[in-house]
């Protein structure tokens, strides 16, 4: 290497950049971890990746050893090397190794934007797990589209390799020297080992490194300018919605309503109990959201039965229907107040709303039948003792008059008691256990539930427009008021919204000054 660059010394060194494409396609290869494990990888680049590179460079440098008459041949690529009877085969396979290789880039962009997700460092976005056993097998299909609308626009735009491996040498060395500076905080903070050692480390590989990328860099203006461009659009995105979310959680926070001043809203502030249960939607599982009191402040009214409903979503295929519903109280029992956290697999799927309506009632009665109510909802003064959930593993079945016995997801009694909770009046009844014991406050709290469940159930939802406060800066307004806007409106909704019926939907907006 020494003495290729001192023989041509700046030619040398304006041709690293297309040196450096050697290493691209093999470093791309890492990117499939998300499909194969390390060992497998480990395996397929020692005896069949490795050995193929190398003889496929042998041959190049042989070629070029005998036909280095540069004066009359300006350009030497690999199909030139290529005998011309085994130039077409070559071709096709070179086209199936494209394929590998995009495929890896994809797999490694669609695992970098789901990290991005989960840190709340770009938007919300359709992710489908394709795998029930391997949690890194997932499709995104609005990157996959942005992907091919990217390439497509690359391949018609420049019309010329050349400019289209300039690009993804700068595109490559960068992420070398980014890693290599990571890898250098890893040494300290995560091995534990001397700055020195790190720091040399640094030195080494980022002398080595900054070569290349200069070489790459001065190639800017023939494509190399395309991933830098690329790069800040989608640092500014990232960016933007990092600093609008993180703003909206501060917001949530600073104005989360104690549940003291929930409790203590009664008749002489105006506030109505209809007929009903009221589905509140919300991140927190604490506290009250501040989109409820801006509701009950405009409208001061609220449903006889209320649940602050969580959905959650866990890192695990599939979550057992006995242990996804966490119920709780919030406040004494007269209250009727709960607070319900939903978990899913990423490869369940969710309810629609008729049997997601049933087996959630079904569960906050049998938590209400159940010892552990009582354990809830103390008055004094402190939110902590609101907190505590219990796991409903069975819910509490129902059943219709005049029909035999249904019982809800995971809910099979066998034994029945005559003595039915509900008038007769009523179509839906809960079936207790013959050896159940209640006292009258079970009874009645019961029995309210059955008539807000029989007059019907609204989903209330949340939707918070971020203003930045007057007197910011020129950028924070158009950040927040511009930018952190339009991704809101554009970026997907839970997954839980799509299965709430429009119907019995009440939206709730507020404005939200950051």
């Amino acid at each position: 290497m020494y003495r290729f660059l001192q023989k041509t010394q700046y030619g040398g060194w304006m041709s690293l950049g297309g040196i450096l494409l050697c290493v691209t396609g093999s470093e791309a290869m890492y990117a499939d971890l998300g499909h194969f494990s390390q060992s497998s990888i480990k395996l397929a680049f020692t005896m069949v990746v490795y050995p193929s590179l190398i003889l496929a460079y042998m041959g190049q440098a042989a070629y070029i050893s005998r036909h280095h008459s540069f004066e009359k041949n300006h350009h030497i690529g690999f199909y030139v090397s290529v005998p011309e009877k085994i130039r077409w085969p070559v071709l096709g396979i070179a086209i199936l190794a494209a394929v590998v290789g995009s495929q890896a880039v994809i797999t490694g962009t669609f695992s970098v934007i789901k990290q991005c997700c989960s840190l709340n460092c770009f938007p919300r976005v359709k992710i489908v797990h394709t795998s029930s056993t391997v949690h890194g097998q997932i499709y995104i299909p609005e990157i996959n589209w942005i992907l091919m609308l990217l390439c497509l626009a690359l391949t018609i735009g420049f019309r010329d390799t050349k400019h289209m491996a300039n690009a993804q040498g700068l595109a490559v060395i960068t992420v070398m020297i980014v890693t290599t500076c990571l890898m250098s905080l890893v040494i300290i903070l995560c091995w534990n080992k001397n700055i020195v050692f790190a720091l040399s480390f640094l030195l080494f590989f980022g002398a080595i490194e900054a070569i290349y990328f200069s070489a790459s860099l001065v190639k800017f203006h023939e494509g190399a300018w395309v991933p830098i461009i690329l790069s800040f659009i989608f640092l500014m995105v990232m960016c933007v919605w990092h600093y609008g979310t993180a703003k909206k959680y501060e917001f949530d926070v600073e104005n989360k309503v104690s549940i003291s001043w929930l409790l203590n809203l009664g008749p002489s502030l105006g506030i109505v109990r209809v007929r009903g249960i009221g589905l509140i939607h919300t991140d927190l599982i604490s506290g009250i959201p501040a989109i409820f009191s801006h509701f009950v402040t405009n409208l001061p009214a609220f449903h006889q039965v209320l649940v602050f409903l969580c959905i959650k979503s866990v890192s695990v295929p599939h979550v057992q229907p006995e242990e996804r519903f966490l119920v709780g109280r919030i406040g004494l029992r007269q209250y009727s107040l709960y607070r319900v956290v939903v978990r899913y697999g990423y490869r369940d799927v969710q309810q629609d709303s008729l049997e997601f309506e049933k087996t959630l009632v079904s569960s906050i009665a049998e938590f209400i039948r159940s010892g552990d109510s009582d354990l809830n909802g103390h008055l004094d003064g402190s939110d902590s003792p609101y907190e505590k959930l219990s796991v409903i593993s069975k819910g509490l079945p129902f059943q219709k008059d005049g029909e035999p016995e249904a019982s809800p997801e995971s809910s099979t009694p066998t034994e029945t008691n005559p003595k039915l909770v509900s008038s007769k009046s009523r179509r839906v009844r809960f079936v207790l256990p013959e050896n159940a014991q209640m006292n009258s406050e079970v009874r009645s709290e019961l029995q309210e539930l059955t008539e807000a469940r029989e007059a019907g159930m609204t989903f209330i939802m949340g939707r918070s427009y971020m203003r930045a406060k007057s007197g910011s800066s020129m950028i924070k307004r158009i950040a927040i008021n511009f930018i952190y806007e339009f991704l809101m409106r554009n970026s997907r909704s839970p997954a839980y919204a799509a299965n709430v019926p429009h119907v019995s939907t009440l939206e709730v907006g507020m404005v939200c000054q950051v």
